[in-house]
């Protein structure tokens, strides 16, 4: 057994008074905005009649002809963009949804999209956030987890729907809505598949008044489904209420970011995660401010893009920030109107050189996962945390050799010191619940008993803390099965599912990699042949792009003769992970080049120009 991942942190960040006392006279200012974040905190009850649906209906009253949603060179009012919402919601209504029923959305990122997920939830039903980077069985799982009564889809995630065998032939218990083009007049489309309804045909014949169903939705009500990996190999679907949304809009967009109603919220996150959904939107809802969606991320444009739609501010994931830093200085890099930025994953090491070179005034990570019961804000504007939380959690010691916190001799989990990393989990109570996943043995998993004392219950999260004194906390890694890269969540087993299936491969063991000069972990794989079967870089790297996002497809392939397995046959990772992608140490290694097609042999020079940080991964 490895030793407890309890350990000093002799260099890590440490969180004192002096540093709440600064952060607490800066937001003197604006008490007023952190005070109505706080009072909306505080009165926010779960069975109150509040709800998306009606927030956007209020700033559309008070504010009709301030900016709601900009894209690209087009913009809609609060007023125009509520009357849009309110005929796609007339719409859904007329095909059959009605409260708690699932409007699942199969799209790229634009205002349609959201549109559609503003639509679903002033009917009280629940907009089922579909990843388009998934495909075949793990598409046609996402979208069986979610029991969709409607299905919206885009014309640019076309293939991915046909890559599976639901379609309206084969599924007449669904409704198919045909997203085409980006703008929200009624227009006719000349390419809509057989068996779908024009969605812009058919909402521009509805009426544009506020469905009556709005205020009869209660703040406990789910309101998305957001997709998330897990250990099973197949993703899960988190349940997000109404409740902790509007938790997240009052205290993350009005205590913490203190936005204003001229502020320009720039998001190129896709909308099928929570950073985007209920952090960007959340945030620009809580001031009647602007949202800026982009269709993705792009770390050549990136600025450019800040600066056509005038942002302020933008919400961002690591692995974001660093590409950008990445990029070779510009004279303009400071160019820009944005003050704060918000989002997750941002690493202490490049923390304060992100915040200088680009002269952002203030930075606010923060830490929540779709499916928790906790979250983290830099509140105060600390460097280098992901901030504080004033419910209950503890940080455990935790044995990464069985993937399982440490029980003492009474079977109770011991809490790690000051400064010591461990496993985060938080409490489970009535009043504060695990919404949890649409299938309840997958959250049951999460759950953990017994901890401190007989009949408690915590949350597992499956992330690694470093305590940094005062509740504050400092991300460090993920555990088990599920790691991340370029920003997302990667299920070992899914993916050595996928390498089973591609000819001339026996058995695959799938693990995460750290890799220098980046965040997260990279996917490596240690396959074994068949007889007779020599490794076809090509033919493996083709066979895993046809099936899997590409962030998903391993960047390291390791050929071995056998795998070592433990008694009862599972993969002995730890090894493998301690060896990593060092040609010193292992003979037959591939490596697949972002741009690339086909792996190649990975090089003594390849490992040295990684770790030197010429080849960027």
């Amino acid at each position: 057994m490895t030793p407890p991942t309890e350990r000093p942190a002799d260099n890590s960040k440490k969180v004192g008074l002096k540093d709440i006392a600064r952060g607490a006279l800066a937001a003197i200012p604006e008490l007023l905005t952190v005070n109505r974040g706080l009072f909306g905190l505080a009165t926010l009850k779960p069975d109150s009649e509040m709800s998306i649906g009606r927030v956007l209906e209020r700033w559309a009253r008070q504010t009709p002809d301030r900016v709601a949603v900009q894209w690209q060179d087009r913009h809609w009012t609060y007023a125009e963009f509520n009357s849009w919402v309110n005929r796609l919601a007339a719409s859904f209504a007329h095909h059959g949804v009605k409260s708690g029923e699932t409007v699942a959305i199969l799209a790229e990122n634009s205002p349609t999209q959201l549109a559609c997920v503003a639509a679903a939830v002033k009917l009280g039903a629940v907009a089922g956030m579909l990843n388009f980077n998934q495909r075949g069985d793990v598409l046609r799982h996402s979208i069986d987890l979610v029991k969709p009564r409607l299905l919206v889809l885009s014309d640019e995630c076309s293939d991915a729907l046909a890559s599976t065998d639901i379609n309206p032939a084969s599924r007449p218990d669904i409704g198919f809505f045909w997203m085409q083009g980006q703008g929200h007049a009624p227009q006719e489309s000349a390419d809509c598949p057989e068996g779908f309804a024009d969605l812009a045909r058919d909402a521009g014949r509805r009426r544009s008044i506020n469905p009556d169903s709005t205020r009869h939705v209660q703040a406990r009500q789910p309101c998305f489904f957001i997709f998330t990996s897990g250990t099973t190999g197949l993703p899960k679907a988190s349940v997000m209420t109404h409740y902790r949304w509007l938790a997240s809009m009052a205290g993350v967009g009005n205590a913490t970011l203190r936005l204003r109603s001229d502020d320009v919220f720039y998001c190129c996150l896709p909308l099928y995660h929570n950073n985007a959904l209920t952090v960007a939107w959340g945030c620009v809802l809580s001031a009647g401010a602007t949202l800026a969606i982009d269709r993705k991320f792009s770390a050549t444009h990136f600025w450019d893009r800040l600066r056509h739609h005038r942002a302020t501010s933008f919400t961002y994931i690591g692995e974001l920030l660093r590409y950008l830093l990445n990029r070779d200085a510009q004279d303009n890099d400071t160019a820009h109107d944005v003050r704060l930025i918000t989002g997750n994953g941002l690493r202490p090491e490049i923390w304060q050189q992100f915040q200088q070179r680009f002269g952002i005034e203030r930075i606010y990570e923060f830490y929540g996962a779709s499916e928790s019961n906790i979250g983290f804000i830099n509140a105060f504007g600390v460097t280098e945390t992901a901030g504080f939380s004033p419910l209950p959690f503890a940080i455990v010691e935790f044995d990464a050799d069985s993937d399982e916190p440490v029980r003492n001799a009474k079977g109770r989990l011991l809490k790690v010191k000051k400064g010591g990393v461990g496993l985060l989990i938080s409490e489970v109570s009535e009043r504060r619940p695990f919404d949890g996943y649409t299938d309840p043995e997958a959250g049951e998993k999460k759950m953990l008993r017994d901890v401190f004392k007989k009949g408690d219950c915590y949350f597992n999260t499956g992330d690694l803390v470093r305590d940094q004194g005062l509740r504050h906390i400092q991300f460090v890694d993920r555990v088990g099965d599920t790691f991340r890269w370029k920003g997302e969540n990667v299920a070992s087993t899914e993916v050595e599912g996928v390498l089973a299936s591609v000819s001339g491969i026996a058995h695959g063991a799938v693990y995460g990699v750290s890799v220098p000069h980046s965040d997260g972990r990279a996917g490596m794989a240690a396959i074994t042949l068949k007889p007779g079967v020599r490794f076809d870089g090509a033919a493996v790297a083709a066979a895993l792009t046809a099936t899997l996002p590409r962030y998903a497809v391993p960047v390291f392939i390791r050929v071995q003769a056998e795998q070592d397995t433990t008694g009862t046959f599972k993969y002995r990772k730890v090894e493998l992970k301690a060896a990593g992608f060092d040609p010193k140490i292992v003979d037959d290694l591939w490596l697949l080049l972002p741009r690339d097609n086909a792996y190649i042999k990975l090089t003594k020079k390849h490992f040295a120009d990684i770790h030197a940080g010429r080849i960027q991964l």
